[in-house]
């Protein structure tokens, strides 16, 4: 049996690949998560995603792909 309407099939790939990122992440699975922008797994599973496509876009354009590191910001700097 498929899922033949678009928008819940989109759901139910989503809902898949939330699960298996939380699995390889050993981060906590909750489906309530999934779409809500306060939960913090959600946030992280976003940031990741992001990179995963800043990752392939490099590769597709034949570049290697760097992380960089973040830049010095003088109003977050810690006094030791």
């Amino acid at each position: 049996m498929s899922i033949e309407n678009p928008t819940v099939r989109k759901v139910f790939d989503d809902l898949d690949k939330f699960r298996d990122y939380c699995r390889f992440e050993a981060k906590p699975f909750n489906e309530k998560a999934l779409y809500n922008n306060e939960d913090p797994v959600w946030i992280a599973y976003n940031k990741w995603q992001g990179w995963m496509r800043a990752k392939a876009r490099s590769a597709k354009e034949g570049k290697p792909f760097v992380n960089r590191p973040r830049k010095d910001r003088p109003h977050q700097k810690r006094e030791y």
